[in-house]
């Protein structure tokens, strides 16, 4: 199980290959891949979209979003990798990969994942136009994505 904070690109089908490489213990395989569109938020012509973060608190909160997920589902792995720095039009953002015995819980891993990176992440996020640069404000829909995830 790994998390990576990185600001180069990633290869989605060989970080794939390389965590499914030799492994007989999971039948299923689930991807998640985030990319940067070309329109910002307002609908501008999206130049490029920077992440900033605060070195050691994302690393911690990744940590404790995927070492949920390995608690709730049972995962033979899981890797997240979350890019920071200035990201382009059509650029990957995020990766999450998740594999499992059975394809039920592979999908719920990756999507608790996902809703938990949009909400929970400490990620400060600027989308850069033509018209300027602005920070991108918190989006309700993914607190609300999160509240299905609650322990009751």
């Amino acid at each position: 199980m790994a998390v990576r904070l990185q600001r180069e690109p990633f290869d989605l089908g060989a970080e794939v290959a390389a965590l499914t490489n030799g492994r007989t213990d999971a039948g299923a395989v689930v991807t998640f891949s985030g990319l940067c569109r070309d329109r910002a938020d307002s609908g501008a012509k999206l130049i490029a979209l920077t992440l900033e973060h605060y070195p050691g608190m994302v690393e911690d909160e990744l940590g404790r979003i995927e070492a949920e997920a390995r608690v709730r589902w049972p995962l033979a792995d899981l890797l997240v990798i979350h890019r920071h720095g200035r990201i382009l039009p059509g650029e990957p953002i995020v990766l999450v990969v998740a594999l499992s015995a059975h394809r039920a819980a592979a999908f719920e891993a990756a999507s608790f994942m996902m809703d938990y990176l949009k909400s929970s992440a400490p990620f400060w996020k600027s989308e850069e136009t033509e018209e300027g640069a602005a920070w991108v404000a918190a989006k309700g829909s993914d607190d609300e994505a999160v509240k299905r995830w609650a322990h009751d």
